[in-house]
This record gives C-alpha cells, structure tokens and sequence, in this order.
C-alpha cells in the first residue's frame, strides 16, 4: 500500500521512532512524498515517557506535512499501535494536548 501511494503527489508518508536511554526521550520523524524526501526532524527531551515521545514524533510529522501544499493523504508509519490508538482516543485525558494539536492540523 506505502510504495503504491508513494507514487501519489497528494499523498505523504510519516515514519516515526521514538526511545528512551538513560532517561532521555529520542523522537525520530521522516517524512516523505512522491517519492522524496520533505524533511527529517530529530528531537531530544528528558522525562518523559515513550509513549509521550511517540505521540510527540507522530505529531511534529502530521504537522510538517500539513504544511505542504496538495497533501490529501497523510499515512504514519509507526512500530507503536499501541500509542497510534492513544492519540485518536479523546478519553484518554493525559494525550489531549497532542489529539487536539494534531486534530487542528487536520
């Protein structure tokens, strides 16, 4: 389905990473259309979670291909289901600050 949509000018792929070592969280995004490369972001950050640091990526991915001019399509493409479901979930109160920043970019 990725490399299908790869080919799409209207479609942006988001690869996120995140870990955390000796209690700093590394958030790592790619973010890609037709083909190309947009941008990569690295972020550090001290105490936090890893599901804080997964959302984080997933977020600053959503948000710098929301910038892009004709995106239509935005797949993410994360190694945590269980922190994708967390995101999209507006009961689970602790993640609403990254639901409604990403939810306003949508």
């Amino acid at each position: 389905m990725v490399i299908e949509l790869s080919n799409s000018p209207s479609t942006a792929i988001v690869v996120t990473d995140a870990n955390i070592k000796n209690d700093i969280a590394t958030s790592i995004s790619h973010m890609h259309t037709h083909n190309n490369p947009i941008t990569e972001t690295i972020y550090y950050v001290v105490h936090v979670t890893s599901t804080e640091a997964e959302l984080f990526a997933i977020r600053c991915g959503i948000n710098q291909v929301s910038n892009c001019d004709g995106i239509s399509k935005i797949i993410i493409i994360t190694n945590s289901i269980y922190v994708a479901r967390k995101i999209f979930d507006p009961s689970s109160h602790p993640f609403q600050v990254h639901f409604v920043a990403i939810l306003s970019k949508l």
